[in-house]
């Protein structure tokens, strides 16, 4: 039996080889956790002597297979738990991470399953992460990027939000930025300030809020770009 912290551990390992590959190094996984180095390494040997961990020395980690299964479930649990308390509970998008951060350790596969069913077995949580299925296969990696990497004049849908701040998320919300939402990329300053517009008007958003949103690209012809800062969703 793993405890919550050795399973919020896979799953912090699990989220930055998503976004850096893998090993991991150590630095990582204590600035990711907030916890200190050392207690980092002493985790990593608890969780090498399970078989959960790989790891290479000067190099960092990398999750084993039975690791990452470990961590699509808890990642599964989590954001079935968020869709589930915002569409049958009535919690707002902001406060959702932290209660499914308790409760993802001590859901039942059963209760697992009720909730999915009773959601209708979606695809993506409230912030628009993909909820891996029931198989427990790891999602496969998408086409979107962050906000800030699409050039002045691109027509982009917003695919997902990082749900960790909650300052963050109702900024966001108050912009009518959520996924969904088609924007057009107005301007880039170069004092670190991307603009863009949607129906609504136009949102300012510092870079680093930006580069917490990822997008895609909506493949439109020209007129219809010149008419996307009236169109609110896909």
């Amino acid at each position: 039996m793993l405890s919550d912290v050795m399973e919020d551990y896979l799953k912090g390992i699990y989220d930055l080889q998503r976004e850096g590959g893998a090993p991991v190094e150590t630095s990582l996984i204590a600035g990711s956790l907030d916890v200190t180095a050392p207690t980092v390494t002493s985790m990593m040997e608890k969780l090498e002597e399970r078989g959960l961990v790989a790891r290479e020395k000067y190099e960092g980690v990398e999750l084993t297979d039975e690791g990452e299964t470990v961590a699509v479930e808890i990642i599964r649990h989590h954001r079935l738990l968020e869709a589930f308390l915002v569409d049958h509970l009535d919690y707002e998008w902001t406060e959702v991470h932290e209660e499914a951060d308790v409760l993802e350790h001590h859901i039942s596969e059963e209760f697992e399953e009720r909730i999915a069913e009773r959601l209708g077995d979606p695809t993506v949580d409230p912030h628009g992460d993909p909820i891996p299925e029931a198989t427990l296969e790891p999602p496969t990696a998408d086409e979107t990027r962050p906000l800030g990497e699409f050039a002045v004049g691109d027509c982009v849908v917003v695919a997902r939000v990082r749900d960790r701040d909650e300052d963050e998320l109702e900024y966001l919300a108050e912009a009518g930025i959520v996924p969904g939402r088609r924007l057009v990329i107005e301007e880039k300053a170069p004092i670190g300030m991307l603009t863009v517009s949607h129906g609504d008007g136009q949102q300012n958003l510092p870079d680093e809020v930006a580069g917490t949103i990822r997008a895609q690209t909506v493949d439109v012809d020209t007129e219809e770009q010149s008419d996307a800062r009236h169109v609110t969703e896909l």
